[in-house]
């Protein structure tokens, strides 16, 4: 007994020694809120304001309160449709640049509360908000910097203006996920009645600094979408295409919304200071708000899936607008379109291939870190290679002969992204093949090729930062 108390602790050290310390964060890492909004992946805009009415894209402001009066508005239906389409959460355009507030707002008689709508008794805002909860889908606001009918845009006056009608948007809805700012500052509008143009630095105009501390203070999970961030960055396109090389990293310090960085922020940057991944917002018409002639022009059910694998299948998010008609309602045509969608996503990703499969890694960092953890269903464990390794495969034994067509790929983003470079390979007779190769993973990546049949898939990590860690690997044979 003696002996064995004295050697005991020798025991223990030596236990403690022998134990695989985790990586360690590598460059920026995305915040709690950021990890959430990640996993959202897809969520729906509502473009809906007077313009609706006028069969405008952007309402010049001088638009009559009594023109907004949905004769059905049901903001139930939009929450249903989202849910029954597999949509996270939605965005609703509470002033777009005309002016017009989609709730009571305190601060200017430019709203529904001058409206015929519910007597001026109602707020879409509200509504849409308790409609959200109800079928748990999360809530964002757009609210646009510029306005088209304030008679002090372009003044000093119009930032406690602007700010003030922010407060009310972020302190009597709730949680909100994500508020909205847009990159349209300035030009021709009413204001008032000057009917003029107006031009302001968007550099300095609006002191965007003080802006983010009010959504830090009032809503300190939400998330804030420009066209550089803070927290999500514009794609730099509005035709639904993410880039296949796709940092999740951005210089933002000298961006701003409206500046010229459209070319920048497809790709963000591989040596980025900040965590501000990109989203994807795009229309399923031709337009962003609803108009008649386009109920015939909606996106197909192909060409949904098709934006599918180009934003959420190169690491962005999909920000899918579907504007509601005069009614008030999400019209039949494009929900149509919507659960056709859903109904090609389900069929494409029915069957995981790779679920279980024995998976060997030519590099592993010690216990906890195998090449088992890529395909055991959980997104907390990860394979990850020691240190100083930074290319690696692995091979997913699938058992037997099988058709394959589609790849899912993840990092283990809460440390950081790393990969610079890919290539997947599927076995033929004693050769392997090349089907797939690429760039960036982060938080997704979904690739189509070919139909291959292979017994074998290897999965190589031919480049990185700092030693690959990845969490998720998923095979397909898509209809």
């Amino acid at each position: 007994m003696r002996i064995l108390l004295l050697i005991l602790p020798f025991i223990i050290i030596l236990n403690s020694c022998s134990e695989i310390k985790p990586p360690e964060p590598f460059g920026p890492v995305p915040t709690e809120s950021q990890l959430a909004w990640h996993d959202m992946e897809y969520y729906m805009f509502a473009h809906f304001t007077v313009n609706t009415f006028t069969d405008k894209e952007w309402g010049y402001g001088d638009e009559k309160e009594s023109v907004f009066n949905p004769s059905a508005l049901d903001c139930r239906q939009w929450a249903r449709v989202a849910k029954e389409a597999g949509m996270k959460g939605i965005i609703i355009t509470a002033k777009h640049h005309d002016g017009f507030c989609l709730w009571p707002s305190k601060f200017t008689e430019h709203s529904v509360k001058n409206s015929p709508w519910k007597d001026g008794k109602g707020d879409v805002v509200k509504e849409l908000s308790e409609a959200c909860r109800e079928y748990g889908l999360k809530l964002g606001i757009y609210l646009s910097p510029w306005d088209r009918n304030s008679p002090v845009y372009g003044t000093p006056a119009y930032l406690e203006y602007y700010r003030d009608q922010l407060k009310e948007l972020l302190s009597g809805y709730g949680d909100i996920f994500e508020v909205w700012f847009d990159g349209a500052n300035g030009g021709d509008g009413y204001y008032g009645g000057a009917r003029e143009m107006r031009r302001i630095d968007n550099r300095t105009y609006y002191d965007w600094p003080v802006t983010v501390g009010i959504v830090r203070q009032l809503q300190p999970g939400a998330l804030i979408f420009s066209d550089a961030g803070p927290d999500i960055r514009w794609v730099g396109n509005e035709s639904g295409m993410g880039s296949l090389t796709n940092w999740c990293l951005l210089n933002r310090d000298q961006m701003y919304p409206g500046g010229d960085f459209a070319r920048i922020l497809g790709e963000g940057h591989e040596d980025g200071k900040f965590w501000v991944p990109a989203e994807v917002d795009v229309s399923i018409r031709r337009g962003w708000f609803w108009h008649p002639s386009e109920d015939t022009l909606v996106r197909s059910p192909e060409n949904l899936m098709e934006l599918y694998y180009s934003s959420v299948g190169r690491n962005s998010n999909l920000l899918l607008n579907v504007p509601p008609d005069r009614m008030g309602q999400l019209n039949a045509n494009d929900v149509k379109s919507l659960i056709a969608f859903r109904e090609l996503r389900e069929k494409d990703f029915s069957v995981e291939l790779a679920r279980g499969k024995k998976a060997t890694a030519t590099s592993v960092r010690g216990k906890g870190y195998s090449a088992s953890n890529v395909n055991d269903g959980d997104p907390v464990t990860y394979w990850a290679t020691p240190d100083d390794v930074k290319a690696a495969s692995i091979t997913i034994d699938l058992g037997k002969e099988t058709k394959i067509n589609r790849l899912v790929a993840q990092e283990y983003i809460r440390l950081g992204q790393r990969v610079t470079g890919f290539r997947v390979e599927s076995l033929k007779g004693d050769k392997w093949e090349t089907v797939i190769e690429g760039t960036t993973i982060g938080h997704k990546i979904i690739r189509k090729f070919p139909e291959v049949t292979t017994s074998k898939i290897r999965f190589t990590i031919t480049g990185a930062k700092a030693c690959p860690l990845i969490s998720n690997i998923e095979l397909y044979r898509a209809p």
